[in-house]
């Protein structure tokens, strides 16, 4: 079985390389208890409700390591890695033993996930062993950047994708559900409703049955984009091999494990919903429809994949839902770049970046001007709150996410919600350890 510190060129396969590591972990003695101790992903904590909520749930809650909070991100960066040190001083954290892969399970709303945590061999786009489908924010990768240079550690895994053979009974599902059989090292239940175990995986002959099925496989990012970019830009200032060569992930084969795939919705902050409404003219038909919530995404999503389905999208901010659908289609060949594949420019987030954000709204694309939030009722309730709209969207389907992705075509940055997304705190990743 390989390991990090060989690098690239202890890689034998072509394809995908997970490493065992010494995971980080919370001791349950010394904090309130593990789901106290949690969080979503940085960039799906609703900042500052969701904030506050996390850090008065404990107060070695993980997310005062991945959304530090002081004046300015210098400082932000270095109280995160302070209190990271801190903390392992304090044994509030601690190494396990020895280094493991991570059999990782999460249940919740009808959803069984199951997949493996590891440091995996960075690989360059070019090697097509690793596919992107988002592009990313380049003020985002500074500062996932800075913070994991300053704390020296991964501090919560990516969600990745693979397609397995189907196979239960060998290599890297017959391992995961042998593995599942035994005694997890940690066990809890986060307040959305899932449950959450996790075993570690250290017998040589499981690796190395791991490492062999693996290294046939490529893998689609679901969930991650900024961080991986992070990886990358990492390991250019790092001299190689060394533990910069991989980062931490979680690999969920979809043969077996089907993701879920919902929307990130726009919040466009100095936009008033009556303008967005007024700007329009006849490029898209508009209707008012029917409120609460559920009603109104229920008829987003008839508009979208119904009898006559096209790219739509509702506009929330003034108290009402406005479904907007059937676009002009002169100005979608005007708008939409010519040049991309079909699936591509059929895209409602193409749509909604090229056509309205671009030359109907003359949005740009920056932070002042656009939220990316997942959860919609917060994207309703912040844009009433400040004024603003919500642009609520249509899920992309996986099999269009992963097709374009083959053919190299990434999507609009923020352009889907893969899910169930790993906890962060369960497991961490130190480059010192490692």
């Amino acid at each position: 079985m390989s390991t990090p510190g060989r690098g690239q060129d202890g890689h034998t396969g072509q394809g995908l390389q997970l490493a065992p590591f010494r995971g980080l972990r919370y001791v349950p003695e010394r904090v309130g208890s593990l789901a106290a101790v949690t969080s979503p992903p940085y960039d799906v904590v609703v900042r500052p409700d969701g904030l506050r909520l996390l850090e008065t749930a404990d107060p070695y809650n993980i997310v005062r390591l991945i959304l530090p909070q002081a004046a300015t991100a210098a400082d932000r960066h270095r109280l995160a890695a302070e209190t990271l040190r801190r903390w392992q001083d304090e044994r509030v954290l601690a190494p396990d033993p020895e280094p493991a892969l991570y059999v990782y399970e999460q249940r919740g709303e009808g959803i069984l996930q199951r997949g493996l945590i590891g440091a995996l061999r960075l690989t360059p786009p070019e090697e097509g062993v690793v596919l992107p489908h988002e592009d990313v924010m380049p003020h985002i990768v500074e500062d996932r950047a800075a913070l994991m240079r300053g704390t020296g550690a991964n501090l919560e895994p990516l969600l990745f994708s693979y397609r397995g053979n189907g196979d239960g009974m060998t290599g890297a599902a017959g391992v995961i559900e042998r593995v599942i059989r035994t005694e997890p090292l940690l066990s809890t239940a986060t307040d959305d409703g899932y449950a959450h175990r996790l075993w570690s995986v250290t017998d040589p002959g499981d690796l190395a049955r791991i490492d062999k099925d693996l290294s046939h496989q490529q893998a689609l990012i679901a969930d991650g984009h900024h961080r991986w970019a992070t990886y990358l830009r990492l390991r250019a200032e790092q001299p190689a091999p060394g533990p910069w060569d991989f980062g931490l992930v979680l690999l969920v084969d979809t043969a077996r494990y089907p993701l879920r795939v919902r929307a990130i919705h726009r919040l466009l902050h100095r936009l008033p919903a009556a303008d967005a409404l007024a700007a329009l003219g006849g490029s898209f038909r508009v209707r008012t429809v029917e409120g609460p919530l559920p009603r109104a995404l229920e008829a987003l999503a008839e508009a979208a994949v119904g009898e006559e389905p096209g790219n739509a999208f509702v506009l929330a901010g003034d108290g009402r839902y406005h479904l907007i659908d059937r676009p002009d289609p002169d100005l979608l060949a005007r708008t939409i770049p010519a040049d991309r594949p079909r699936a591509w420019r059929e895209l409602d987030a193409t749509v909604l970046h090229s056509t309205l954000l671009e030359h109907v709204w003359r949005v740009p694309d920056d932070p002042e001007h656009i939220g990316y939030i997942h959860d919609t009722a917060a994207a309703v309730e912040q844009a009433e709150r400040h004024g603003g709209t919500a642009v609520l969207m249509h899920p992309v389907r996986e099999d269009v996410v992963r097709e374009l992705a083959e053919q190299g075509v990434t999507m609009p940055r923020k352009s889907t919600s893969f899910g169930p997304k790993p906890a962060t705190g369960l497991v961490l990743r130190s480059l010192a350890l490692n």
